[in-house]
């Protein structure tokens, strides 16, 4: 018996000194996780988030899922652009060419019946300086986003922004195909804009004011990487294509750019505002939702009986 008592006491002793061993190394597993993911996000937070809204962000604040939406949008634009441009090399990948123009994702007006052009016309972008320039705006603004707002609300801006500027496009510049992230980049562009802009008081001056010069300029090592910044070149663009560029080339609607600006100041300044808030329950939501899809509903009724280009 006493033999069988020693056996249960060392047991039970060996098993206490097991769950010690563990229990530590499983507090300091979860303990550098924690401290990873408030090193990642409290910057983060500082930049996209108002004062008042930082404090309760740690308690929310999670490093998994990573930002999904922006990472699958981005990778499917650069697959698809190498792809055109191996598949069918053109002689400089800094302009427009005709082979791209063929491409089932972009919008044409002629063709505006497949329906679907009206969005994937992101996915196709017109040389290496317009793809550069969108993809590095759409990734130092939209993955901090997406990471204190989670991909369905960036997402839900994003897109947005896409449909706004194509139909913007079809009504005022009725003639013109369309190619590039735009109006996506611009919608979260203007969302976080007004964001800033309306919480101004709450920052530091210098602070806020530099923030919103960030976001129309990017910064000289981007600008020296890309050959020029991301609002400045995707505005000069267009408007060279428009006004100054050979009728026989392929022109660019700024439209685009303007609709899927004002669709982020709009829905997106909505939906990023509503931070700590269920979008669903918001009547500002509902508002600029009604008001979104009155200007859709009138762009498709255009778009199947008014359109010049029938």
């Amino acid at each position: 018996m006493g033999r069988r008592h020693l056996n249960e006491e060392d047991y039970r002793k060996k098993k206490e000194k097991k769950e010690i061993w563990n229990k530590p190394r499983k507090k300091k597993r979860g303990h550098l996780l924690n401290m990873w993911c408030r090193k990642v996000h409290r910057p983060i937070s500082k930049w996209i988030l108002p004062p008042d809204a930082q404090g309760n962000y740690p308690q929310r604040a999670r490093c998994l899922p990573p930002p999904l939406f922006i990472s699958i949008i981005s990778i499917l634009q650069v697959v698809i652009f190498l792809y055109y441009t191996f598949w069918k090399p053109q002689e400089q990948w800094a302009t427009l060419e005709r082979e791209i123009w063929e491409s089932p994702f972009i919008y044409r007006p002629d063709k505006r019946k497949q329906a679907w052009r009206f969005i994937s016309y992101m996915m196709v972008h017109a040389g290496v300086q317009h793809i550069c320039g969108n993809l590095l705006m759409q990734l130092l603004l939209g993955l901090p986003l997406e990471m204190v707002h989670k991909g369905h609300r960036v997402g839900l801006v994003y897109l947005s922004g896409v449909v706004a500027g194509s139909l913007g496009s079809s009504i005022w510049d009725p003639f013109q195909a369309l190619v590039g992230a735009s109006g996506g980049v611009y919608a979260l562009t203007g969302g976080y804009f007004m964001n800033v802009l309306m919480n101004f008081k709450n920052m530091v001056p210098l602070f806020g004011l530099f923030r919103l010069m960030l976001i129309l300029l990017t910064d000289e090592g981007l600008e020296k990487s890309c050959g020029t910044t991301e609002v400045v070149f995707d505005l000069g663009f267009g408007l060279y294509k428009k006004f100054i560029a050979p009728a026989s080339e392929p022109q660019v609607s700024i439209v685009a750019h303007i609709a899927g600006g004002l669709a982020g100041m709009t829905i997106g300044y909505t939906v990023f505002s509503c931070f700590e808030k269920e979008l669903l329950k918001e009547r500002m939501f509902w508002v600029a939702i009604t008001a979104y899809f009155v200007c859709v509903s009138f762009a498709v009724f255009f778009n199947i009986f008014l359109s010049p280009v029938d």
